[in-house]
């Protein structure tokens, strides 16, 4: 029997969550639960480092007092974001949190040195502003003082250097910075030195599954923990939720990594740079066993949890389930929006933006509050099937199957809207699959575990799943649709 504890951070919440490996399967047991956001400090958006740590080391202190003797610990967040290390080992400011407006004309700017196609060539990365690229700039022309003499660490990296002292990148979340060269998988020193950015500040990248350190000792103390091994996974979260996918009976797949973005797309062996894949904005991030993850960003539930946040603020305390209730009963497809329009991006009212996008689109506005989720989760749908589409016109592949990992396939008329959109099998589950493939990847990293394939073989030995099959009538209401959105904003 082996026992690690995942470290789960999300744009909205953390886990801790200790998981078991026996007999060929895996428990997971959730340790701790904690509430993570952006904080505001002179009109900017950051991450709070020192909170998030303290969230850490407190699953560690409750691991301990459980009675759990840990093999490891090993942390995931969101990709893009990063912390500068300074040269005295304190870092220079808190984090930026990537929905920061500094990088508003960052794009326009950096485009002037270098065109987006080439970038594109170069890195394989998707254009959004909120990539680190575009972050790293924004910070170089605000703050020149903070490169100098510093180190570039991504958010888990950050956070691990604080468990351990090791300060070095792993790959997959270093793959979201739009600063590496796609084909060898290193630092693209070329393009860093082009737009100004000391090559210097950027340390080793190391691959996932490996070890990076042991737990320091004034931690071991404080938590009441052993010696425990520190591991790199997939630590950008959706590197570890594909890892965990439980694939099945179809050959060619899709999944659909569902949260607060929804990360759609496939496991390629290759990049896959073409004309095609830029214009419809698919990205090429990676992942386990070398694995390349060809895929594109969706706004996904940030629509519906600002939704959420709007209401109960005005004493509307609505529950998720009670939201899938209310839009079961709404209208089908009255209303609809395109879930990535950049006005959507920041928090704000959201309910406000929506009617106000309806309005313009010439559709009316929702008149309540079911209208407004129904409008959301057929929105979500749509999308899905748009870019679907679009990866099979990339890839040339029909695919047979929708996997749908994480917190949003809980969603069951999300699920069934999917399928029904797309008109292939939706396999829904599991739900906690970004903590399960960072459990595996600690395994992997611990020689635990021989394989991602063998991994993948535990999940679907440990969790069940559920599979929505296509409504003919409601898959027809879709394709009667499917130009209207199209031509959405």
């Amino acid at each position: 029997m082996s026992t690690y504890l995942a470290i789960d951070l999300g744009a909205s919440s953390g886990r801790g969550i200790v998981g078991k490996f026996e007999n060929k399967k895996i428990a997971l047991t959730e340790i701790h639960r904690f509430s993570n956001g952006p904080m505001e400090k002179n009109g900017s958006l950051f991450w709070d480092l020192d909170g998030l740590l303290k969230e850490i080391k407190t699953s560690l202190r409750k691991s301990a007092e459980a009675g759990y003797k840990l093999d490891g610990i090993a942390i995931d967040t969101w990709g893009v974001d990063y912390a500068i290390l300074g040269k005295d080992g304190a870092f220079v400011r808190n984090p930026y949190h990537y929905r920061d407006s500094r990088t508003n004309d960052a794009p326009d700017r950096l485009f002037k040195i270098i065109p987006f196609d080439k970038i594109y060539e170069r890195t394989g990365i998707q254009f959004m502003q909120l990539n680190s690229i575009f972050q790293l700039f924004a910070h170089r022309q605000q703050h020149p003082e903070d490169l100098k003499d510093s180190t570039f660490l991504m958010i888990p990296d950050a956070l691990s250097y604080m468990l351990c002292g090791k300060a070095e990148c792993e790959y997959t979340d270093a793959s979201t910075t739009q600063l590496l060269d796609a084909k060898t998988g290193g630092w693209d020193f070329e393009l860093i030195e082009k737009l100004g950015i000391p090559r210097s500040i950027f340390p080793k990248i190391v691959p996932p599954c490996t070890k990076a350190g042991i737990l320091r000792k004034e931690i071991q103390k404080e938590t009441g923990c052993g010696p425990i091994n520190v591991f790199h996974v997939g630590s950008h979260d959706t590197a570890s939720a594909v890892a965990s996918v439980p694939v099945g009976f179809a050959k060619n797949w899709a999944y659909i990594s569902c949260g607060t973005w929804a990360l759609l797309g496939i496991e390629n062996d290759k990049p896959l740079v073409t004309e095609k894949a830029r214009k419809a904005s698919y990205t090429n991030e990676g992942g386990l066993d070398r694995k390349i993850r060809f895929l594109t960003n969706i706004m996904g539930l940030w629509l519906l949890q600002e939704c959420s946040r709007n209401w109960k603020e005005q004493g509307k305390n609505y529950s998720y389930s009670e939201m899938v209730k209310m839009a079961e009963k709404s209208e089908p497809m009255k209303f609809i929006v395109n879930p990535n329009n950049q006005r959507f991006l920041a928090p704000c009212d959201m309910p406000a933006k929506i009617k106000e996008y309806c309005k313009e689109t010439k559709q009316g506005e929702p008149d309540d509050d079911a209208a407004i989720v129904r409008c959301v989760l057929d929105s979500l749908a749509l999308c899905f099937r748009a870019k679907t589409d679009e990866l099979e016109d990339i890839t040339g592949i029909k695919y047979e199957c929708l996997h749908v990992v994480g917190g949003g396939c809980q969603n069951k008329l999300l699920m069934q809207l999917s399928a029904d959109a797309l008109d292939i099998p939706v396999v829904a589950g599991p739900v906690e699959a970004t903590a399960i493939g960072n459990l595996m990847a600690q395994a992997i990293a611990d020689n635990k575990l021989g394989s991602l394939s063998e991994g993948r073989e535990i999940v679907k030995a440990s969790f069940p799943v559920e599979t929505y099959k296509p409504q003919k009538k409601q898959t027809e209401l879709f394709e009667k649709t499917m130009d209207k959105f199209r031509k959405l904003p």
